[in-house]
C-alpha cells in the first residue's frame, strides 16, 4: 500500500465561501489557506448537503443526501455501522483518525474512525432510546430557550474566548500530539508509518458566537464592510431565520453592531488558518512532506452574515449553502478553477477513487476525478441541497430552483441574470420548460 497518499481532511463550521483569500476577499488574511490554494484544484461552485451542521457532516460521511441517508434534522443521526467513508478505509487498510467535530448524537460516536482525538462526543437520551430500539419513536427536540436570537447574538458581539474556541485549541493540540506519535513516537519507538493514515480535523470556528480575540477582532473592527445587499425576501422561510425575523441596520442593530459581529467573524476566520498552519507545521516536524499528503480544506455549510438582513445558515442563498473547497495533490492535479455545479457528499466517491478503496453500494456521491484532471465535459451540471425533510435546492448551470412543502411555494434565481438572488423567475414564461424539469428532479428526489 505504499502508493495510497496519506490523507489530510481540513474542516471548518459555518465558513463562507468568500471570506477567504483564495475566495477572493481581500480583508481577511488566511495566508495558509491560500498556500495551499495555490497548488489546488479550488471548487468554485461547491455545495453542501444541507445548510444545517448535523445534516451536513452525516451526508459526507456517508455520501447521501438527507432524505437518502435518513438525517435531515438537527439531532438526528446514522445508524450504528454504517458504510461511512471512514469505515470503507479503516476496513481496508488505512489508519483512520478523527480529530474535532464530527457532531454524532447517536450510539456509534466512532462511525468507523479508529480513533478520536479531543472530540465533540455525546450520545443525546433520544438518539440513545431510538437506536437502542427502547423507544423506536424517540425524536431529538431541541430547545430553544437555550439559543438566543440572531439580534442578540449581534448585540453580544466582540472581544471573548467563547466555549468552541476553547475546544478547537484543544482539537489541534491533540491533533499534534496524535502527528509526533504516529510518526515520531521517540519515546517507545512505536511509530507506525507503514500504513497510510487519514486524518481529519475539525475545527468549530468560524461559526457563532461572533466572539474573537482582543488582538484579532481590533484589527478587522474597522475593515470590514456589510454586505451591500441587504434587502430582506418575502418568503415566509428566506425572510428570516431560526426564531428571528430579519435586522435591519438603521432600524433593528446599528451599523456599529454588524460591524462588530462581521469583526469577530473574519478574526476565528484568520484563527482558523492560524491553526491549520499549525497542523502543516507538525506535519513538517514530524519528517512528513504535505507536498505529498491529499489535503482537502472545506466547511460544513456557510453564514448569511448579515446578507439579505438575516444570519446564521439554513436558507438557500449562496452565503449559506455554498462553500469553500479545495483539493490539493501536487503532481497529480494541476493547480487550476472548477467553475462546476459540486457537492460534498461527492467528496466519498472521490476521496475512494483517489485512494485505491472500494466504496459501499448505493452512494449518491459522484466522483470529482475527472474534474480535477481537467475533463469538463462529461459532468453532469447539477446539484442539490435539503433541509428539514421539507425544503429542497436544486441548482444547474447558473438557476437554482427551490421548493417548500409546507405550503407547496417554489423560486427560481438566474445567478447570472440576478447574482444577489432578489429576483424570482419562477413564473416567468421563459422559464416555463426548465421548471417543469425541475420539478420533475424534485418529485425523483421524494418532494
Amino acid at each position: 500500500m505504499a502508493d495510497r497518499p496519506n490523507v489530510l481532511i481540513l474542516m471548518s463550521d459555518e465558513h463562507r465561501f468568500d471570506v477567504c483569500g483564495f475566495g477572493g476577499n481581500r480583508v481577511v488574511r488566511t495566508p495558509n489557506l491560500d498556500r495551499l490554494a495555490e497548488e489546488a484544484v479550488v471548487f468554485t461552485n461547491a455545495y453542501t448537503p444541507s445548510p444545517v451542521c448535523i445534516p451536513a457532516r452525516q451526508c459526507i460521511a456517508s455520501g447521501k443526501y438527507p432524505r437518502t441517508c435518513g438525517v435531515e434534522r438537527f439531532g438526528e443521526d446514522l445508524p450504528p455501522n454504517s458504510p461511512t467513508f471512514a469505515r470503507c478505509f479503516s476496513e481496508q487498510g488505512y489508519q483512520t483518525a478523527a480529530c474535532g467535530k464530527l457532531h454524532h448524537l447517536g450510539i456509534d460516536q466512532m462511525q468507523g474512525w479508529q480513533y478520536r482525538v479531543a472530540g465533540d462526543l455525546e450520545v443525546s437520551v433520544p438518539a440513545y432510546l431510538k437506536q437502542s430500539g427502547r423507544d423506536p419513536q424517540a425524536a431529538y427536540q431541541f430547545d430553544m430557550s437555550v439559543k438566543w436570537d440572531d439580534k442578540k447574538e449581534i448585540l453580544r458581539a466582540g472581544p471573548g474566548d467563547p466555549p468552541h474556541a476553547r475546544e478547537d485549541r484543544l482539537t489541534v493540540a491533540g491533533a499534534k500530539n496524535f502527528i509526533h506519535k504516529y510518526f515520531v513516537d521517540s519515546f517507545y519507538d512505536r511509530a507506525r508509518r507503514d500504513r497510510p493514515l487519514m486524518l481529519y480535523v475539525g475545527l468549530q470556528n468560524p461559526h457563532y458566537p461572533y466572539m474573537a480575540g482582543q488582538k484579532l477582532f481590533d484589527y478587522y473592527l474597522n475593515r470590514v464592510e456589510p454586505y451591500e445587499n441587504t434587502k430582506p425576501s418575502e418568503h415566509p422561510f428566506l425572510g428570516r431565520c431560526s426564531n428571528c425575523p430579519p435586522l435591519i441596520i438603521g432600524r433593528d442593530v446599528t451599523l456599529r453592531e454588524v460591524k462588530r459581529a462581521m469583526a469577530a467573524y473574519y478574526a476565528n476566520v484568520e484563527t482558523v488558518d492560524e491553526q491549520i498552519g499549525q497542523i502543516l507545521t507538525a506535519l513538517w516536524e514530524a519528517g512528513e512532506d504535505p507536498d505529498r499528503w491529499l489535503i482537502i480544506y472545506t466547511s460544513d455549510h456557510g453564514e448569511m452574515l448579515g446578507e439579505h438582513s438575516i444570519w446564521e445558515k439554513q436558507r438557500f442563498y449562496e452565503g449559506s449553502v455554498r462553500v469553500p473547497l479545495f483539493i490539493r495533490w501536487p503532481g497529480h492535479f494541476a493547480a487550476r478553477r472548477c467553475e462546476k455545479n459540486v457537492n460534498l457528499v461527492d467528496l466519498y466517491a472521490t476521496l475512494c477513487g483517489l485512494c485505491g478503496i472500494q466504496p459501499a453500494e448505493g452512494l449518491e456521491s459522484r466522483s470529482l476525478t475527472g474534474l480535477l484532471e481537467g475533463n469538463e465535459a462529461d459532468w453532469e451540471n447539477e446539484t442539490m441541497s435539503q433541509w428539514g425533510g421539507t425544503n429542497l435546492m436544486i441548482k444547474r448551470d447558473a438557476l437554482k430552483y427551490h421548493y417548500y412543502s409546507t405550503d407547496g411555494s417554489e423560486l427560481l434565481f438566474d445567478l447570472e441574470a440576478d447574482p444577489q438572488e432578489n429576483e424570482d423567475f419562477s413564473r416567468d414564461p421563459a422559464f416555463r420548460e426548465i421548471m417543469e424539469e425541475f420539478r420533475k428532479k424534485r418529485r425523483a428526489a421524494g418532494f
